[in-house]
């Protein structure tokens, strides 16, 4: 009989969630960018410097955001595990008892869960309340340069994107041009995104081409009435 294998999506959701909201990001900024200086009647040369100059800014300013963000989660996670290691050597009878009234909160009868919590911790009593306690698990914990770095290649690659279109298209096409490709890259990414998560892509496809609709309309017509006041 062959081992029964599982894998479940949760495993995916760390770097899931960082590829996606970089990716995301990069599309929508850039886009917006070149859409916003397109409108003030710039030039091919000026739309191509503002492209890069947002994908560079904005690449490093994901990674900074997301180092700086997951190492403060990191932090606070060294510090419980620190916390509870004292707790476990000084006081390892409350230990038990709180592990023990946690199992009989999710279902187990006090007796069993008793006999659970005393083998769990004779096993790896940190690693027990880690997981069990403060939710601290190989799934979950804080990876804060895996988030820098996946956040700052999905933006480098979404903002690539649109910096393309800016590149190829004609100038007479730029506005429609751009505006529309960056909706469907958008609306990829947000199925992809969806589809790897197991989740249906309607709602994520609609969320994303809503906001970055929003957003490129938004900055061309900030672009456009400075265009027409200079």
């Amino acid at each position: 009989m062959r081992p029964h294998r599982e894998q479940h999506l949760v495993s995916r959701i760390g770097w899931l969630r960082a590829a996606v909201l970089g990716a995301n990001d990069g599309i929508v900024s850039t886009a917006s960018l070149i859409l916003g200086v397109a409108a003030s009647g710039a030039e091919r040369s000026a739309l191509l410097v503002a492209g890069v100059a947002g994908l560079v800014a904005g690449a490093m300013s994901m990674a900074a955001g997301e180092y700086v963000s997951v190492s403060s989660q990191a932090d606070t996670e060294r510090a419980d595990l620190a916390r509870e290691r004292v707790e476990l050597a000084t006081v390892p009878e409350a230990e038990l008892r709180e592990l023990t009234e946690i199992y009989i909160a999710r279902g187990v009868d006090r007796a069993t869960a008793k006999a659970v919590a005393e083998q769990m911790m004779a096993h790896d009593a940190l690693e027990a309340h880690a997981r069990d306690e403060l939710h601290i698990t190989e799934v979950t914990t804080a990876r804060p340069v895996v988030a820098a770095f996946t956040s700052a290649g999905t933006f480098t690659a979404g903002a690539a994107l649109p910096l393309l279109l800016a590149a190829l298209l004609p100038m007479r096409w730029m506005a429609a041009g751009e505006a529309a490709g960056s909706i469907l890259f958008l609306a990829l990414l947000g199925a992809l995104g969806a589809i790897t998560g197991g989740a249906k892509p309607l709602k994520p496809v609609a969320r994303v081409v809503f906001w970055g609709a929003l957003a490129m309309a938004l900055t061309a017509g900030i672009g456009r009435l400075v265009g027409t006041s200079v």
